[in-house]
């Protein structure tokens, strides 16, 4: 506070600036001006306490009022009806606030105070602070379309111009609002035709930018996580549409590499060493050739891939602890790790090659990989290259990415991999259990003599590989028989009919989402590839959707611009409200919109208007209740003081 009533006299323009800026956020605070007269004061005595120098007193005064007066004055402008109706977070106030602006700035009084020039967003306010009725209540009202006889009324264009980025704040700060916002980004007509519904996508800024480039929402909404979110329509229309028509042709073109080292690694691999042919010495040669091939071209590949990803990670510091040590954050990801270990299998593969350890020992067959110097490296070279080979494979699993029900079901595939992890983990169990047990056991049978070989039997039992001819001889061995009919019952018959329980359920469990999972996974492959996609292609997309031109709401009745129209079945969407709400009257920007039947009353409004008109009938109830027995008391009290008087009467006539 000392520091800016001496920085006012230093930079005064600056500092009203970052005055209005904070007066600002007091608005959003609802602080009361009444305070700052007060507050001044008691700084000033405080100063006087530690200052004998009247100038010096006068001074502070002089400026720390200022700055009161500037905040006061701030507050004041900036204290509209709509800020208030956030600060009590109540949509039905900020319907009743906006309702009081002109049709044509409705929307700015939403998204925009300005206080010299300093502004505030109270949509943005609302947000931050928590007000999220309040923040529905302006998401809902902007993306409603409304009409008068001249011109329509949307506000979805000033939305996304005021705040560029409001996807991404509403999934970090807010994600129950993305659905309003999504939901009001649709128009479906309430007729139909021929048995289909005219749709309205309005998806301009979900598809461009500012700049008219492939617009951040997509990756912003995949970033989320949220398997529902993707399954919106507007969601889905426009990820289909980017990959179908603009990204799918430069993934494929990048897969395709990736197929053609796979189609040559497996003829070098697993075809030519399988072919008999008398010219062995061209059967060398392409085997060779194509051997060189892959590791200049797919190993020097993938080499240059992590060490490009690795010093992209450790330059900005973008690490993952792993156990004790820290790693690359691509590495997290599977195309990752399966990558970095099929490019460690062809490096294993390099090393061990049979053709280059037979260089020297060729006797004069050239390109041969038999001779007494590589045949210790043919076995290891062969199981290197059988890890290889799966490895391409499931990096191949990335296809799947083609269609959303291949994705889909591949991602369940992964899902349930946990519950048979879980049932191998049981199996091995019982079997070193029951091997224990065998060895233990007084036989004699050669195919249990320890634990090694019984626990070898034991799983060719469990996954029937176990030949009907060894069973005959477990008859001469009653106790091993016995020993063997109780594993059976345990793993056979319990453990695998548990799993297949297990894998029921937790695909039922897994697969309401896995749609979801699946679009997630496109929605991350089409914004890693958009930039890589040819800018002629993404503007030739982009003129060919007519975004500029205004969306029929029926025939010769154009809408607003910004949309796509598509056609639906009439039975997907059942619309029997207009979703426009048109009125008569004045067409003035300057007029405001006339007030709905209803007084736009939600449900909740409802409810307590009836729970009122109960309580006013409950009371009058009680209160006639309560007459009617004073009423009766006293007709009472009135019948026994006549006949007193009536008895009276006589008894002095008597006397």
């Amino acid at each position: 506070l000392v520091i800016m009533t001496m920085d006012i006299y230093k930079d005064p323009k600056r500092m009203v600036e970052d005055i209005s800026a904070l007066g600002l956020r007091h608005v959003g605070y609802g602080i009361p001006t009444d305070l700052f007269g007060p507050f001044v004061t008691a700084c000033v005595q405080v100063i006087r306490m530690l200052t004998d120098n009247d100038a010096a007193e006068e001074a502070f005064r002089w400026s720390l009022s200022l700055i009161s007066r500037i905040l006061t004055r701030v507050i004041n402008e900036g204290s509209t009806i709509v800020m208030k109706a956030i600060n009590s977070n109540s949509g039905k106030q900020l319907r009743k606030a906006v309702g009081c602006a002109p049709r044509g700035k409705r929307a700015l009084w939403m998204l925009n105070i300005q206080v010299g020039t300093q502004s505030i967003s109270p949509l943005m306010w609302s947000i931050e602070t928590g007000s999220l009725e309040a923040a529905k209540a302006i998401i809902v009202d902007l993306l409603t379309i409304r009409a008068d006889r001249d011109r329509y009324y949307y506000g979805m264009d000033i939305l996304f111009e005021r705040h560029p980025d409001v996807i991404k704040r509403i999934c970090l700060d807010a994600p129950a609002l993305m659905q309003p916002l999504l939901d009001g980004l649709i128009w479906r007509s309430r007729t139909t035709d021929n048995g289909e519904r005219r749709t309205n996508y309005y998806v301009r800024h979900l598809l461009l930018d500012e700049n008219n480039e492939f617009s951040k929402a997509t990756e912003w909404i995949t970033e989320n996580q949220d398997p529902k979110l993707v399954c919106h329509p507007v969601v889905s229309l426009v990820t289909d549409m980017v990959w179908g028509r603009v990204a799918f042709r430069t993934f494929l073109f990048g897969r395709a590499w990736f197929l053609f080292t796979l189609l040559v690694f497996i003829v070098s691999q697993s075809v030519l060493n399988r072919v008999d042919s008398h010219n062995e010495q061209q059967i060398r040669i392409v085997t060779f050739v194509l051997r060189c091939f892959i590791y200049i071209c797919s190993m020097g590949q993938w080499i240059l891939y992590h060490a490009r990803n690795s010093m992209r990670d450790i330059r900005n510091n973008f690490l993952v602890k792993f156990g004790r040590c820290y790693i690359p954050e691509y590495l997290t990801q599977w195309q990752g790790w399966s990558s970095l270990i099929l490019t460690l299998f062809l490096v294993v593969m390099l090393i061990m090659e049979p053709t280059l350890h037979c260089f020297a020992d060729s006797n004069n067959e050239i390109f041969t990989q038999m001779c007494p110097a590589a045949e210790r490296f043919q076995f290891p070279y062969s199981v290197a290259s059988t890890g290889a080979m799966l490895t391409y494979f499931m990096l191949l699993t990335d296809l799947s990415v083609f269609s959303t029900r291949v994705s889909a079901f591949a991602l369940v595939c992964a899902r349930v991999l946990s519950e048979v992890a879980l049932f191998l983990f049981g199996i091995t169990f019982f079997v070193i259990a029951f091997a224990c047990a065998i060895s233990a056991l007084e036989q004699e049978n050669e195919k249990f003599a320890d634990i090694p070989v019984a626990a070898l039997q034991l799983y060719k039992i469990s996954f029937g590989m176990f030949s009907g001819d060894n069973y005959d001889d477990l008859e001469s061995d009653p106790a091993l028989l016995i020993v063997c009919f109780v594993y059976v019952v345990t793993t056979v018959i319990f453990m695998l009919n548990l799993l297949i329980a297990q894998l029921n359920c937790a695909y039922h469990a897994t697969y309401l989402d896995m749609m979801g999972y699946a679009r997630l996974n496109r929605g991350k492959i089409v914004y890693e590839t958009m930039p890589s996609c040819p800018k002629g292609r993404w503007a030739a997309f982009v003129g060919a959707l007519r975004l500029d031109e205004c969306c029929e709401f029926g025939e010769g009745d154009m809408g607003v611009p910004g949309g796509v129209q598509v056609f639906e079945p009439a039975s997907a969407n059942i619309t029997t409200v207009d979703m426009i709400k048109r009125f008569g009257g004045s067409t003035s920007p300057g007029a405001q919109w006339p007030e709905q039947e209803g007084g736009g009353e939600d449900e909740v409004d409802r409810f307590d208007r009836m729970e009122r008109l109960i309580e006013k009938v409950m009371k009058r109830m009680s209160s006639s209740k309560a007459g009617g027995k004073g009423s009766k008391l006293g007709s009472s009290m009135g019948n026994s003081a006549g006949s007193e008087a009536t008895g009276s009467g006589d008894l002095s006539g008597s006397a």
